[in-house]
């Protein structure tokens, strides 16, 4: 069903939209997912630090665990 859309299609449904919520929504709208995208990718990449250094402080921490009760 989708397949038969074509350019014609999409842009009379992207009229449709303009006409129905008008262009200041959609500006705002689209101001809020490119938030929205933001915040994931920072979220993703704070996520890919934090792991990081999780595994550099294991890697670091190569003391034994007989060891390390004594201490």
């Amino acid at each position: 069903m989708l397949n038969n859309i074509g350019l014609p299609g999409l842009l009379l449904i992207a009229v449709v939209v303009l006409v129905l919520f008008g262009r200041g929504k959609i500006s705002s709208l689209m101001g809020e997912v490119g938030k929205g995208i933001t915040a994931f990718k920072k979220g993703v990449s704070d996520g890919s630090k934090e792991l990081e250094e999780d595994v550099a402080q294991t890697a670091k921490d190569v003391t034994p665990e007989a060891d390390k009760d004594k201490a």
